[in-house]
């Protein structure tokens, strides 16, 4: 196995010990010729940046994605989205911490949010450009470290600029997750993206749970000092066994142009546009509801204490354990726009029982937690396993849209579900859900899983997959690093092959052409076999940070 090229960071770091044999037996003549020491920050980056030897990347044999790498990563996303939550119960604390008004220390959770979207926005689409193992391992430590100021600072001015800095490092889940889409087999994409999804809900939810209990009893810096060490932990277990993985565009790309590129992207993918839409009315009422819950439950007829109300978060666990079930067996089978659909359908039922019997028995709050954080985990992974499929090339920037429509909806019904509530109750917030829910479904069935088009359900009704080895039942996908050079045509031919049968089903055309077009193409991709090999070692290098 050849060892990449970009890991020649240890050469760089043992390039002095010859150097300085070298001086030592010149003549002081030429003492001005010594090479110039390597500053800090390169000797920092080249121990970030080196890859032990089983995670190095090997064209002839890529790392599998085994079910340890995907608790891996659900674990290092759960715990580093955490970051940006253990702050929600505990702002009354800071204000006495601090010396400071609430309404003061009331504006950390907005920083923070602010600094993820803008991490969301301008970092996440450098996973396209760069390694992921370095960026984000990189990204992990950065914030580890900037966290220590957390930990100890007494001002609430540098508490606040700090927290705006991690938040927009702590996107690094965001990456993960296009990595699985494309390390994961297509067949089992959604389960694998199932149990990265899941850590991730489970970090919002928990960092609620761990904050407000153990402040309870301990300084609310305890907290922050064991984010510290859980990030450090992630950084160790990252750098050991999170696999190597070249760019997906070793050519280069302009970053303004790759910015662009995500607007463009909304205006050619009908798929990713109502991924998108269906996400930001889901999201909605999914953080509606954990906003306004406190309040229906501090209140009459239950006055319950806050550690009891923060233990409800646990109530969603159950939810995010069904969800890598679901994935692989109905996700993973039938085409995605089912899945969204039932999503669609539980949630809705969670949020009518939670609204309309909530006011009367704990019953329905406990029951709307449970299904509505199956029902938005659902259609979450559906809808990502239709959108990743688009460009293989591109995931992080179509990750980065869709991320993007969610992180708005999730701060519109944050600020709707307050504002009604305050208005007209819990009811009437959750009425409001229930209408985000339907809008939702509206946009389910205005286009259908094999539209080609914005609007429509040509192609027929069939849910289940053409091409059962796909994440989106309709494309055929080759990974990128094994096959550069003929990957367009793979693709191509595959939809080519999928839209034929539909068209043969409904006796536009006769089989006997789609077999011919796919003989065709599997003559063609076998006489430029050897010359794709040849491609794709060229292709592979990575970019250099």
């Amino acid at each position: 196995m050849t060892a990449p090229k970009y890991a020649e960071g240890i050469t760089d770091a043992r390039a002095t010990l010859p150097s300085t044999s070298v001086a030592s037996n010149s003549t002081p003549t030429s003492h001005h010729h010594a090479p110039k020491p390597t500053p800090l920050w390169r000797r920092i980056y080249n121990i970030l940046s080196w890859t032990p030897l089983r995670c190095r990347w090997d064209p002839e044999k890529p790392p599998k994605f085994s079910m340890a790498l995907n608790v891996l990563f659900a674990f290092a996303g759960a715990f580093t989205v955490a970051n940006l939550y253990y702050n929600h119960p505990i702002l009354n604390i800071l204000a006495d911490e601090f010396h400071v008004p609430y309404e003061k220390v009331s504006q950390i959770p907005t920083v923070m949010q602010a600094g993820y979207a803008a991490g969301l926005l301008f970092l996440c689409p450098l996973g396209d450009l760069f390694p992921r193992r370095p960026f984000v391992i990189i990204l992990v430590f950065f914030t580890a470290t900037m966290w220590i100021c957390l930990c100890v600072t007494n001002s609430l001015s540098v508490f606040t600029a700090i927290s705006f800095i991690t938040a927009i490092t702590t996107v690094t889940p965001q990456l993960m997750l296009p990595l699985v889409g494309d390390l994961a087999p297509p067949n089992r994409r959604a389960a694998a993206l199932s149990i990265v999804v899941s850590g991730l809900m489970l970090g919002i939810l928990i960092a609620r749970v761990i904050s407000g209990t153990m402040t309870n009893y301990v300084s609310w810096r305890y907290v922050y000092w064991m984010s510290l060490g859980l990030q450090y932990l992630i950084f160790i277990l990252l750098w050991l066994y999170m696999p190597d993985y070249p760019s997906t565009n070793p050519g280069g790309l302009n970053y303004f142009k790759m910015l662009w590129s995500i607007l463009v992207m909304l205006t050619k993918h009908a798929v990713l546009v109502q991924a998108c839409i269906i996400s930001f009315f889901t999201a909605a009422p999914f953080t509606s509801f954990w906003t306004t819950l406190t309040f229906l439950l501090s209140g009459a007829p239950y006055n319950y204490h806050p550690v009891i109300i923060g233990l409800f978060g646990l109530i969603g666990i159950a939810g995010m354990c069904l969800g890598p079930i679901y994935a692989r067996l109905v996700t993973d089978r039938f085409v995605p726009h089912l899945s969204v659909i039932v999503g669609e359908l539980i949630c809705l039922l969670g949020i009518c029982l939670g609204t309309y019997l909530g006011t009367l028995t704990v019953a329905g709050p406990v029951l709307q937690a449970f299904l509505n954080d199956l029902g938005f985990q659902t259609a979450q992974i559906a809808n990502r396993s239709a959108i990743y499929a688009i460009e293989p090339k591109a995931r992080n920037r179509v990750n980065t849209a869709f991320m993007v429509l969610t992180f708005c909806g999730q701060l519109m019904g944050t600020a709707a579900g307050n504002r009604i509530y305050a208005e007209g109750g819990w009811i009437r917030s959750g009425s409001a859900s229930v209408g985000f829910i339907g809008a939702a479904l509206v946009f389910c069935v205005v286009r259908g899983p094999w539209e080609t088009g914005w609007v429509g359900w040509t192609g027929g009704w069939s849910m289940r997959k053409k091409v059962t080895g796909s994440s989106d039942g309709r494309t055929t996908e080759q990974m990128h690093h094994l096959a550069a050079g003929g990957e367009k045509d793979v693709d191509i031919g595959a939809e080519e092959k999928a839209m034929g049968e539909l068209a043969a089903e409904e006796g536009n055309e006769a089989p006997m052409e789609v077999k011919e077009k796919e003989s065709d193409g599997e003559r063609s991709c076998g006489r430029s076999e050897k010359s794709r090999s040849a491609e794709s070692l060229d292709a592979i290098r990575p970019v250099k940070l």
